[in-house]
């Protein structure tokens, strides 16, 4: 029986429950394999099948900037077991990419890149970047010139399946209002778009903001403090009064959380978490939640990195890029990871919690530059087909 006629024996549903259990890169190679294998899966269904199967098994996104300015991504499970007081718990490695002066911003997936050196030749500008940081597929966005310190964030509509830049100077009015950037729609360009409120931005890489069910939240860099809501779909903006200047903005249960940490007259060790989660947002009626943390020596040099799915509080050690924190305030339980594989010798260090893998956002519409390869010289990168790339990356 030859392969052709073993396929046809294979019922649909099985073949499309079977490939849905494997990662991203590995359905990419199957494509290659014949017509009729792409075909089956760039099907919808099973492509919401995947993404269903990989919604049961979200992970922690590590972007790592190594001494060269390149960036590393990995991936990892979160711990199984949050009884446990501390674990150790092994990463992935997926792909590099080339170096950037500016740090990443994260949605749904995919990651943006405000200036990325792309080109080899010598004297050529950066330019920004949005890729997977799985797969190493990337879409080059138009340069946009502005003042000497623009403040970026990176949005996505889950309706439209439209990922979306927004770029401001620091000071935005109607006169210097935001610009907008729709990925997937032709050819890129920045739209301008009025925004009906004046507000300073922060153009600290500590306060990116958040996008939640499609809308983002960043915060005002001004008193008295405010969030701005920006809905990615309309592109409609709204102002919210905040109770701080927070540490960070969280996605608590699908709601905006915002967390401040309090630290010891040092400023060394954490003494609590204070959080406040906006129950309603045309109402602006905010509930707050304080929890005083453990006696713990590891407390110390804290920064919060999200919320996950399962309702862990995750921190992260400023001075350590493997060893992260998992609060429950619900189970009150305080866990140490280790995160093995990331290396020592790192600058910038990034983490995302609960990525989830959704082939919707990898196809060529979207991300039809190229993709970024490891060959055995590390340090050199090649620009080559898409499929191509695909058959010849190595092993998950």
């Amino acid at each position: 029986m030859n392969r052709e006629k073993t396929l046809d024996s294979i019922p649909i549903d099985l073949f499309l429950e079977i490939f849905s259990r494997l990662p991203t890169k590995s359905v990419g190679r199957c494509r290659c394999v014949s017509k009729q294998w792409a075909s089956i899966l760039g099907r919808q269904d099973f492509i919401e099948l995947f993404l269903t199967k990989s919604s049961t098994r979200p992970r922690l996104l590590f972007a790592i900037q190594g001494n060269n300015d390149e960036w590393l991504f990995y991936s990892s499970p979160h711990p199984q077991n949050p009884y446990e007081k501390s674990t150790v718990v092994a990463t992935d490695f997926h792909t590099k990419f080339p170096r950037s002066q500016s740090d990443c911003f994260y949605a749904s997936g995919l990651l943006y890149f405000p200036d990325v050196q792309i080109s080899k030749n010598k004297g050529e500008d950066p330019v920004p970047v949005i890729c997977n940081p799985i797969t190493g597929q990337y879409a080059i966005l138009p340069r946009l010139r502005t003042d000497a310190k623009p403040s970026s964030f990176f949005g996505f509509d889950p309706i439209d399946k439209q990922f979306k830049v927004l770029h401001m100077n620091t000071i935005v009015n109607n006169e210097k209002g935001h610009r907008i950037l729709t990925l997937g729609t032709g050819k890129m360009k920045w739209r301008k778009i009025q925004c009906p409120y004046t507000h300073k931005t922060n153009h600290n890489t500590w306060h990116k903001g958040i996008c939640i069910n499609g809308v983002l939240y960043y915060p005002t860099n001004e008193k008295p403090y405010k969030i701005v809501c920006f809905d990615v779909r309309s592109e409609k903006y709204k102002i919210i009064a905040s109770t701080c200047f927070s540490d960070a903005l969280i996605n608590y249960k699908g709601k905006l959380g915002v967390i401040k940490l309090k630290y010891d007259d040092d400023c060394i060790f954490v003494l609590k978490l204070s959080m406040w989660v906006l129950e309603d947002v045309e109402k602006q009626e905010w509930s707050k939640y304080v929890y005083p943390f453990p006696k713990n020596e590891n407390c110390k040099h804290l920064s919060v990195v999200g919320m996950s799915t399962t309702g862990e509080i995750v921190l992260r050690q400023n001075w350590s890029n493997s060893y992260f924190f998992y609060f429950s305030p619900e189970r009150k339980t305080f866990q140490c990871v280790n995160f093995q594989g990331l290396g020592v010798n790192c600058g910038r260090i990034n983490a995302f919690v609960d990525h989830v893998d959704d082939l919707s956002v990898n196809n060529a519409k979207q991300l039809k530059s190229s993709i970024y390869v490891q060959e055995q010289d590390r340090s050199k990168f090649e620009s080559i087909n898409k499929f191509d790339a695909l058959c010849r990356l190595d092993g998950d």
